[in-house]
């Protein structure tokens, strides 16, 4: 009864489940009980993430330097926030073709997440405006 509630307030409900997705990958389509396409979503995210971490180090995750990149990378999730507070000084350079494919591979891990974020907002706000017996 309690969750049929939380749905009641539907506003907070998008915004639940839109963080959901942005601090966990598939997050806010768990939060939707759609838990196959949460475990897609979450594994194809996380590794595309960890190739791009995997090619570049660490050192991709750079604020200051690549600021449009950094933009990109942080619709992952929070913790690529702390990462780039981390490597803010410079002390993890990368140079040349890792750099930029280990950016590329970051930022459009991050692009996708950001494209479910929307989707399962968007798919918790149909739920509440489908008419009843369809």
């Amino acid at each position: 009864m309690a969750r049929r509630h939380f749905k009641d307030n539907h506003i907070p409900f998008l915004l639940f489940v839109g963080l959901s997705s942005w601090f966990v990958p598939g997050g806010g389509y768990f939060v939707l009980n759609e838990k196959k396409r949460a475990a897609i979503v979450f594994i194809t995210i996380t590794i595309t993430f960890c190739i791009g971490l995997y090619i570049g180090s660490i050192g991709v995750i750079d604020p200051l330097g690549s600021m449009p990149w950094y933009v990109a990378q942080t619709m992952n999730t929070p913790v690529v926030v702390i990462l780039g507070q981390i490597t803010k000084g410079g002390a993890y350079p990368v140079y040349g073709k890792p750099n930029e494919i280990g950016q590329i591979y970051t930022s459009i891990s991050g692009l996708l997440n950001l494209l479910c974020i929307v989707n399962s907002v968007y798919t918790a706000y149909l739920r509440k405006i489908e008419p009843a017996g369809i």
